[in-house]
């Protein structure tokens, strides 16, 4: 599918992990910024142990690819991968909270309501989103203020009531929380799954363009890509949540069945939803097809997405 040695894709993803990581730390320190009075240590705290250590960065380094295809600037897309990260990292902050998923083990460590409590959880999550849209605000993502306020924009919608908060909300409906419990057919539990954890992927690559300030047909073409390989990782993840363990994870494995999800594992079956997945990477490959060799560590990207173990 695409011409990016495995190794060269690792290096890359690796990049731009640490440079995330780098910049994570930065915006997470102690000093205050103007216009705070202070930065209490504890939620702080809370704040690192939810952001830092951990993850792939996914998220920012489709961001960055993404940007790269039109020549952005590496630094601006670096820090608005940076808000996307905590966006991110507040979901799954609260995610984790027992009146949610209710889990003790994110990335092989107690989540951040099992190391400090519920209510440094939930401020410390509130205070990662808020974070988010301070840092995609800044000067230093793109000079022109009209690129930036579409970043804004864009990341708002996708986080928000008609993205992935709507799509847990959906979620849990769909768990029978709120209402009877009740078989969702294919087409819902793809509408849940593209707001719930699709949004933000999507988000990622419409980004890059916005970023990069491509024309429509470019924003497209990344849009379709994004949408693809935002329902093939949900898919890869219910199929690792059915077959993985807890130790390979770094989380709890088979929640998900015990919790009656609305899942396309559940509704296709493994193999179906497998047959799936690869239809799925096959449509992201297409999406790519104008850009050529250039998105070839975006096509990789869409192959490590579907055949990821972890």
């Amino acid at each position: 599918m695409d011409a990016v040695p495995d190794h060269d894709f690792t290096r890359r993803l690796g990049a731009v992990a640490t440079e995330t990581e780098t910049l994570l730390e930065h915006v997470l320190g102690s000093g205050a910024l103007p216009g705070e009075l202070a930065r209490p240590p504890r939620l702080l705290e809370a704040m690192r142990y939810g952001a830092l250590g951990g993850g792939k960065r996914l998220r920012p380094f489709l961001l960055v690819e993404a940007a790269a295809l039109f020549g952005a600037a590496r630094d601006g897309a670096l820090l608005a991968g940076c808000a996307l990260e905590c966006v991110h990292c507040y979901s799954l902050v609260h995610d984790d909270l027992p009146a949610m998923d209710d889990d003790d083990l994110r990335r092989g460590r107690p989540t951040v309501h099992k190391a400090f409590d519920q209510a440094t959880a939930i401020l410390a999550g509130d205070a990662l989103l808020t974070l988010a849209f301070d840092l995609m605000a800044r000067d230093a993502v793109h000079a022109d203020p009209a690129v930036r306020i579409a970043l804004v924009l864009e990341l708002a919608r996708a986080a928000g009531i008609g993205g992935m908060a709507g799509g847990q909300m959906l979620d849990l409906a769909a768990e029978g929380r709120f209402e009877a419990k009740r078989a969702r057919g294919q087409s819902e539990i793809a509408t849940l799954q593209a707001m719930k954890t699709g949004a933000l992927i999507r988000f990622a690559c419409r980004a890059g363009a916005i970023l990069g300030q491509a024309d429509a047909a470019a924003l497209a073409g990344l849009d379709a890509y994004g949408a693809a390989i935002g329902q093939a990782f949900q898919i890869a993840d219910d199929l690792l949540d059915l077959e993985g363990d807890a130790a390979t994870l770094g989380k709890a494995a088979g929640k998900d069945a015990a919790a009656g999800k609305a899942t396309l594992v559940a509704s296709l079956g493994a193999a179906g939803a497998r047959a799936r997945l690869d239809t799925l990477i096959k449509e992201a490959d297409a999406a790519l097809a104008p850009f050529g060799a250039k998105a070839d560590t975006l096509r990789a990207t869409a192959r490590f997405i579907a055949e990821r173990r972890a």
